[in-house]
């Protein structure tokens, strides 16, 4: 008989990092006969008919009930129905797997968004600490060291087992694009030279993406090199009036270009570029490094991001030594300038995400899964016994 796994998120296959991950992998781990794959949300787009989807009820008002009335609603669900596995990429009372997708909330609230915890938010750290402090016999699996080490620093134990799973990437998708073609093809869009050495930006919160550093940045590489016509295209969704009054106080006005949020087609887009550049205030992990990487481009990104674990300094990108520092991010966007060193760099990133195919992330959490079976199945012996 199959094991029959739980997966609890409460949007699945919809827009999100979180979201992103719990789908891919699943939809992979479905197609195993070994396992029986149920996913309970409140919302989901279905790939695979070889999932059960089950509906949980969405509490909207008061909203600080939202969290508390989903882990509740999921637990008496689950309950019922005699699962082997709970795998949960989302705060809930119990699980033998948690995804972290993020750090912990209480110090999201303080450390990143700088407020006061609202009801809401206390709803989720209560929710989130009863998780990690009865779970002795789980796994937790943040997607970064610098979600792993937020952790440690929130709580004083973390009990379960803990280790780093990074989000995985359609190689295919973003190395299989012509390349050629795409620099034609976008850079006449856009009118942007085929021998300018441009620079590619995806995001949907330009403050927290560190899109002005990006844009400060450019203004000092242009004016240390202007025979390279440094140029920075923006895919994303935000304030482009303000950045846009950002570059023109900067004098580059002319050299950054606002594309607007691309959701088909966004391969093409990074298969234009010579480089990445991304230069989070705070970034759990940020797949689009890693999309980046399978298009076969080097990145610059700040040590904020998650994804900088697989970065390797000078090989296949760079690394800041601070968030807002202007000056290397110059320095590294000006190295990136040389065709050779960028041709190589670009070689050694593709390289890297070859290695973190959604394929092969869902080979190892399949040897996670058998693995917690196992430890459940010798926890239960021992209390039988």
């Amino acid at each position: 008989m199959p094991h029959k796994i739980a997966v609890v998120v409460p949007k699945y296959g919809l827009v999100g990092g979180g979201e992103r991950f719990a789908s891919e992998i699943t939809e992979r781990l479905a197609m195993n006969v070994q396992f029986e794959i149920h996913v309970f949300a409140n919302n989901w787009v279905a790939h695979s008919d070889r999932i059960t989807f089950h509906k949980i009820p969405k509490v909207y008002f008061p909203r600080f009930l939202g969290p508390l009335a989903f882990s509740w609603f999921v637990n008496q669900k689950i309950s019922k129905l005699n699962f082997d596995l709970v795998h949960s990429h989302h705060w809930t009372l119990n699980a033998d797997i948690y995804s972290a997708h993020g750090v912990p909330h209480v110090g999201w609230v303080r450390d990143v968004r700088k407020k006061n915890p609202s009801l809401y938010d206390r709803a989720v750290i209560a929710t989130e600490r009863k998780l990690i402090r009865d779970g002795g016999r789980s796994f937790f699996l943040p997607v970064s060291t610098l979600a792993m080490e937020a952790f440690r620093q929130e709580y004083e134990m973390l009990p379960g087992q803990w280790r780093v799973v990074h989000p995985g990437v359609e190689v295919a998708r973003f190395a299989k694009p012509d390349r050629v073609e795409c620099r034609n093809e976008i850079r006449q869009l856009y009118g942007i030279g085929d021998s300018d050495i441009l620079l590619l930006f995806v995001g949907m919160n330009f403050e927290v993406k560190g899109l002005d550093t990006i844009i400060t940045a450019l203004a000092k590489a242009r004016q240390l090199k202007p025979s390279a016509n440094i140029r920075l295209l923006v895919v994303g969704r935000g304030d482009e009036a303000k950045y846009g009054k950002l570059a023109q106080s900067l004098d580059i006005a002319d050299a950054v270009t606002f594309a607007g949020t691309q959701v088909k087609g966004l391969e093409r887009y990074y298969r234009a570029a010579d480089a990445f550049v991304l230069f989070s205030r705070y970034d759990t992990f940020g797949m689009v490094v890693l999309e980046a990487m399978a298009a076969g481009l080097p990145v610059i990104v700040s040590p904020n991001v998650g994804a900088k674990d697989l970065v390797e300094e000078g090989s296949n990108g760079y690394i800041l030594p601070t968030q807002q520092d202007v000056e290397v991010a110059a320095g590294s966007m000006i190295e990136l300038t040389d065709n050779a060193r960028r041709a190589e760099m670009g070689e050694a990133a593709s390289l890297t995400a070859a290695k973190h195919d959604w394929e092969r992330l869902a080979e190892k959490m399949e040897g996670i899964y058998k693995e917690a079976l196992s430890a459940k199945a010798g926890n239960l012996a021992g209390v039988t016994n």
